[in-house]
């Protein structure tokens, strides 16, 4: 197994700072990355190194794959933690690590395009017999359809970003005249967030129970 003795935190606040803390106490240097806006956050500040990305919006920075693959190259770090959101559900960032050498402290690019994303996984559990909350998962974005289906399924609803996670990309909609403003704005934060604007619509579950299986391998 090889021994990690760099790690670059592909994150920033406070999950790049927990990662930090660990990496610390196992005798791991730790190198972070930084936009405009985060020029003197505590993560930059805590960190034995650290890069500037680019300019304050995370598409131009977090989320942009060839920068953290130059901050890795640049800093020595041999491996990247990704922390939750921006790159951390990218098949193609862990792939591009991989061919790089560069260790991904994650899943395999083969989970990711198989789970990663809402649409996807939504299908693989359909194909094996899973029940899944109502709704649609399909490719077509046309606003108008989207509408349509939400219609079909029922208010309330909840808008998803596709590619989302970390409780955002998500909006609940209680009337149909209230769709098209929800639509904008989630696909908006879907695009500045996960570099990804698609959505799905789910039936809104009023009283859900959460039961959840963490797995570890």
């Amino acid at each position: 197994m090889t021994k990690i003795e760099k790690i670059l935190i592909a994150n920033r606040g406070e999950i790049a700072v927990r990662v930090m803390k660990t990496a610390r106490k196992m005798g791991i240097k730790s190198v972070a990355v930084y936009s405009d806006a985060d020029r003197k956050a505590l993560h930059v500040r805590m960190a034995d190194e650290a890069v500037h990305i680019g300019p304050s919006p995370a598409v131009e920075s977090y989320l942009v794959i060839d920068k953290i693959l130059a901050a890795c190259q640049s800093s020595g770090a041999d491996a990247v933690h990704p922390g939750y959101g921006f790159l951390s559900e990218n098949p193609e960032f862990a792939r591009r690590l991989k061919q790089e050498g560069i260790i991904f402290i994650g899943p395999t690019p083969e989970s990711m395009e198989a789970m990663g994303l809402k649409d996807a996984a939504k299908k693989l559990m359909e194909k094996a017999g899973v029940p899944v909350t109502p709704g649609y998962h399909g490719t077509d974005q046309d606003a108008k359809l989207l509408k349509t289906k939400a219609g079909e399924i029922g208010y309330p609803v909840l808008i998803k970003a596709v590619a989302g996670g970390g409780g955002k990309g998500m909006r609940k909609v209680d009337v149909a005249a209230d769709f098209d403003d929800a639509l904008k704005s989630c696909m908006r934060e879907a695009k500045s967030s996960f570099g990804d604007g698609r959505v799905l619509i789910e039936k809104y579950i009023l009283s859900p129970r959460h039961i959840e299986v963490q797995v570890f391998g």
